[in-house]
């Protein structure tokens, strides 16, 4: 596509001014043809989709079955307040004891049902 420069020495003319404008018509024209010749030829090259199968893992809530753990009768829970100290010492570390075993086993409830 040509293109058209308006200075001094085609100014007075207005013959050259109307050659001009024609030949960025024809250039026009001829670009426009152009382009549409290669947008059908665009279309004509279309190829049809592929079909592509994905397998997507999706998480599903499953129940969980673990057993119910039984909560154990406290050592502490029989204290009075007559109790010697060494007696209340004891049971609280019996207490403790079976805490950290009941613990355990919630623990591993849980960990069955992930």
């Amino acid at each position: 596509m040509r293109l058209v420069v308006v200075n001094s020495r085609n100014c007075g003319s207005e013959l050259a001014l109307f050659q001009a404008a024609g030949r960025v018509i024809r250039g026009l024209t001829c670009g426009s043809v152009v382009v549409g010749i290669l947008a059908l030829a665009g279309c004509a090259g279309k190829v049809e989709p592929q079909v592509q199968y994905v397998r997507v893992e999706v998480p599903v809530q499953v129940p969980c079955r673990a057993p119910e753990i039984a909560v154990p009768a406290w050592a502490a829970a029989g204290l009075r307040k007559t109790d010697s100290l060494e007696v209340k010492v004891r049971a609280l570390l019996a207490e403790r004891r079976q805490r950290i075993g009941y613990e355990k086993q919630l623990e591993a409830a849980v960990g069955a049902c992930r």
